[in-house]
């Protein structure tokens, strides 16, 4: 076999994977520049309800709004009760590790596309930006903005790409899924192939040793099964594979992550469906917290986020349609954490946006860059300008430790 051939043979195995429908995206970078603290996004793709995660159970129309979903369990602060499906959280609210923003939202306004929505998200632009423009994402632009960065451990995981950190910056990308399952001989015949070629030489090396260290993480994740039990740590194999791939790279020169997690749609049914969405959230959360280990999680900060929220009223299908304002969650044990945070809006429909959604009271991007401000101490105007341009970052929230 000549060594285009089997480089084309490759290429075809990573495009049929690219077109799986099932699979997730976590990418890693690593650098000097970032210190020792760890900044993990995760992208929540089809719109999380932040009024049924995170309950104003205080507000005197939230309950007429939605007399079909059920009431939360854990009391958190200022009259919100997070719900059960995240009960297992509760924990890390104790110990100040678990706060939430409420009624936050990208610029993204009125047309509420998923698409657009998570664009926008990712791109970390405003509306005067045109949607789907933007050739970078603003997690990208961070890491050009740092000096001494190398795309030794950035890797895209599975299907989706990541246009959170697409951009300038050095990444890399890898597909587990796609394992190269060699036999000794069949391994000598790679690294021969590679041999004369520095660039494939240690990208082909990088892989089989990935390879290996995820049909290991596979063989040890145990599979979800039985009923689900809102707010028990249930596990997820793929949820596993994911968290552990990522806490090994934390636990070494990793200072970035960023992955996504989908089924955040809840147009009908959403009594049932959310509960599974939530257990795949907190379960990602405790994997990282545990197997990253103590001295790794005391210095990282894990922001959850979506595209937009859901309308205030419950459908006529057991569900809520597509809003505006939502909720994100932050978890570290660099988290100023036991706090619902943002100001709350009301109900009341004069109170909504267009009538019908939770009306945003802050940007999204507020938070992250002043998270991006407080681990890595970038410069106010690098934030504004650089990586979320045109966005006035305001007064510090007190968000870190």
């Amino acid at each position: 076999m000549e060594r285009r051939d089997f480089l084309r043979g490759l290429g075809a195995i990573a495009c049929s994977a690219a077109a799986h429908p099932l699979m997730n995206t976590v990418t890693l970078a690593s650098g000097r520049g970032l210190g020792d603290h760890r900044l993990i996004v995760v992208i929540l793709r089809g719109g999380m309800d932040g009024l049924d995660v995170v309950q104003p159970l205080q507000d005197p129309d939230f309950r007429a709004l939605r007399p079909g979903l059920p009431a939360a369990a854990l009391p958190l602060t200022g009259g919100f009760a997070l719900h059960e499906g995240l009960g297992g959280l509760a924990p890390l609210w104790q110990a100040g590790e678990l706060a939430f923003v409420h009624a936050t939202s990208t610029p993204y306004r009125d047309k509420r596309s998923h698409f657009d929505g998570q664009s926008l998200l990712e791109a970390g632009t405003g509306m005067d930006v045109q949607v789907g423009a933007a050739r970078d994402g603003w997690l990208n632009r961070m890491v050009q903005a740092m000096p001494g960065l190398r795309a030794e451990t950035a890797y895209a995981f599975g299907r989706e790409s990541m246009p959170l950190l697409t951009g300038a910056g050095p990444t890399l990308s890898w597909t587990p899924e796609v394992r190269l399952d060699l036999s000794a001989q069949g391994r000598q015949l790679l690294e021969h192939v590679f041999h004369d070629d520095p660039l494939f030489r240690e990208a082909g090396g990088q892989a089989l040793r990935l390879s290996e260290e995820e049909v290991e993480m596979g063989a040890a994740a145990a599979p979800a099964s039985g009923p689900l039990v809102p707010g028990q740590d249930r596990p997820w194999r793929d949820v596993d594979l994911l968290a552990d791939f990522a806490a090994t790279r934390l636990r070494g020169e990793t200072r970035i992550a960023a992955f996504s997690l989908s089924g955040w749609d809840t147009h009908r049914g959403q009594a049932a469906a959310l509960p599974r969405a939530l257990s795949r959230l907190q379960r990602l959360v405790l994997r990282l917290r545990h197997q990253s280990g103590a001295q790794v999680w005391g210095r990282t900060v894990l922001m959850a986020m979506t595209e937009f929220g859901r309308t205030a009223r419950e459908n006529g299908s057991g569900g809520t349609d597509h809003g505006t304002a939502g909720a994100m969650l932050i978890a570290g044990g660099a988290v100023a954490g036991g706090r619902v945070l943002g100001r709350w809006p009301g109900l009341a429909e004069a109170d909504l946006y267009d009538r019908r959604d939770l009306m945003p009271t802050s940007d999204l991007r507020h938070w992250a860059g002043w998270a991006m401000r407080g681990l890595y101490g970038l410069d106010r105007a690098v934030l504004e300008r650089q990586v979320f341009p045109g966005l006035d970052l305001g007064s510090d929230p007190g968000l870190l430790l």
